[in-house]
């Protein structure tokens, strides 16, 4: 669910550095995550109830168009709210993707609409539903997934990466290899690739901070 292309970073990747394309990455290590309420979910669940009532009347091209005010303003919200419970705003998160999903289909199906938007106000009436605290993926020791085993927005981990980079003091055998892992992670972050983006971005901010 993002609007937002990240913007491309170019580097001359060292010839045989990716030679065994994503082995490059260590295997993931478990520990465990808990965590708070959420937040106020009222501006969200105003607009999805006028989402349902454009949907209901079948003018789903109209639905569509409104629920993209609901996909900003939870963009713009995400800075706020998922420090607050990283699982619980996972939960929602995944309920707008697929109210996005039904509603941006080529030919969106109304009962699938009516459905997934049910699935949304279920999810911001109580965003903990499902937050059990389950084991959190990481790699080379650092967070890639929130406790429901739902990949960290690769915006999230970049942000990160930046802040370990404008922090740290970088040996100069490290790096090229940092400068790539920022590259492909940002590539696979452009791609929509959150799974792979993390995983190199994890393994970028371990090598500045561990």
């Amino acid at each position: 669910m993002k609007n937002l292309l990240l913007s491309t970073v170019l580097i001359i990747v060292p010839v045989g550095l990716f030679a065994a394309g994503y082995n490059f990455l260590t295997p993931a290590q478990i520990v465990q995550a808990a965590a708070p309420s959420l937040g106020d979910m009222a501006h969200f669940v105003v607009i999805t109830t006028d989402v349902q009532g454009v949907a209901a009347t079948g003018d789903l091209p109209a639905a569509k168009a409104r629920i993209t005010d609901l996909e900003t303003a939870w963009d713009d919200a995400q800075s706020t709210l998922r420090p607050n419970n990283t699982l619980a705003w996972g939960n929602v998160d995944g309920a707008i993707d697929g109210a996005l999903t039904a509603l941006r289909a080529k030919a969106p199906d109304g009962t699938t609409v009516t459905a997934t938007l049910a699935a949304l106000q279920t999810a911001l009436a109580d965003p903990a539903v499902g937050t059990a605290g389950g084991p959190l993926q990481t790699v080379s020791g650092v967070a890639t997934t929130d406790g429901n085993g739902r990949a960290l927005p690769c915006e999230v981990m970049l942000d990160q990466f930046r802040t370990a980079l404008s922090q740290a003091t970088i040996a100069p055998r490290d790096r090229a290899t940092i400068d790539t892992l920022q590259a492909k992670g940002t590539e696979r972050c452009n791609a929509d690739d959150d799974t792979r983006a993390d995983d190199f971005f994890a393994q970028g901010i371990a090598l500045m901070t561990h």
